[in-house]
């Protein structure tokens, strides 16, 4: 399959137009020693983009599809195909979620090679995926009821409990920590690592001044925007705040003029254009959802000033999560409060523009 032509599209420059992408074995060169590769996946995301940077006589690889029998197929062909049989000297996973660090801990284990993550992307990721195993906590049937699900969506939620550790192969007992800024030096050429968060909890993009790129993850996505969710193990979590201040952050430390490659969609140019559209985006999200709260409101009821489409049972965790996360940025902005009713349901109001700065502290 033959890339197109490059194509301009909302501020973006995308070199392989918006719709390409690799076939399964063959993976296309965007630079250097750098090239992309396309999994596919079983969901309405149906594919990652894996990066594939030759590094002297071997290979690192950053993300890793999820834990499946397809995915493992296609790895099995690229390492004897494409890669020469060349060794896979690491293993960098952007961050936690199964269709980045799925299939890790399944290649450390054939090479022999380390897995490279964040701390907290790292234990978060054995956590979650421990939950496998064990029971569901009332802790969270009573989060999602608070939100206002119903029993149907909540036996749902009780049926696919577990579901993430189920597609990540088990985790390295040990791995080697990414920290913001540190440099990784792959094929002779530097790579400095660029930390973000909200997402997830310290997702760590790969930043080549000499390639003039960015491999972005999650972070950074060119016509999607990442879920940003409040969870039942930290109720009261603000990532909305965080997931701002690391797209500001970003656009004031790096240059404009990267080949972005995101874990989703297409290769593009635009990098500020992009982050300033992903705050804007949010922050007018906030504003319609103030407006909404004029009235008390759970969380399942806001979902109409945030999403342009309906939210069935499929998407209502990840819609609820993100609902969150906006309701709760509103009240640690102080632009909003939320009150308990005795059925344990919460509800969500504007603060009055009249309270004395003592009642806010």
């Amino acid at each position: 399959m033959k890339p197109a032509e490059p194509e301009k599209y909302r501020g973006l420059l995308y070199p392989w137009g918006r719709n390409f992408g690799p076939q399964p074995t063959e993976p296309v060169e965007v630079a250097d020693g750098v090239w992309w590769a396309r999994f596919k996946m079983p969901m309405s995301l149906d594919h990652i983009n894996v990066w594939l940077l030759r590094d002297g006589d071997g290979w690192t690889i950053v993300d890793t599809c999820m834990s499946i029998p397809g995915a493992r197929e296609q790895w099995e062909a690229l390492f004897e195909g494409f890669m020469q049989g060349l060794p896979v000297k690491r293993v960098i996973a952007t961050h936690m979620h199964p269709d980045h660090v799925g299939l890790a801990g399944w290649i450390g284990e054939r090479f022999g090679c380390s897995l490279w993550m964040t701390r907290a992307e790292y234990l978060t990721c054995r956590l979650m995926a421990a939950d496998t195993q064990s029971d569901i906590p009332e802790v969270a049937l009573n989060f999602y009821r608070s939100l206002g699900w119903n029993e149907r969506q909540l036996d749902r939620y009780k049926k696919r409990f577990g579901g993430f550790g189920s597609v990540i192969h088990e985790l390295p007992k040990s791995y080697h920590r990414l920290v913001d800024s540190m440099t990784i030096d792959i094929g002779g050429r530097y790579w400095q690592v660029v930390i973000g968060s909200g997402h997830s909890p310290e997702h760590a993009a790969l930043y080549c001044p000499a390639l003039k790129l960015l491999i972005s993850g999650d972070q950074v996505l060119p016509r999607i925007t990442s879920n940003v969710s409040v969870y039942p193990i930290e109720p009261d979590g603000d990532p909305l705040h965080s997931w701002i201040r690391s797209c500001s952050r970003i656009r004031e430390r790096l240059p404009e003029n990267l080949l972005v490659l995101p874990a989703h969609q297409t290769p593009f140019y635009g990098l500020h254009e992009r982050l300033t559209q992903l705050i804007e985006s949010h922050e007018r999200a906030l504003e319609q959802l103030y407006a909404f709260l004029a009235e008390p409101r759970r969380v399942v009821d806001c979902f109409v000033v945030l999403f342009n489409r309906e939210i069935d049972d499929s998407v209502v965790q990840m819609a609820s999560g993100e609902a969150h996360a906006h309701l709760n940025c509103l009240i640690n902005r102080r632009l909003a409060r939320m009150e308990m009713d005795s059925d344990g349901v919460m509800w969500f109001t504007q603060r009055p523009e009249s309270m004395e700065i003592e009642d806010l502290i």
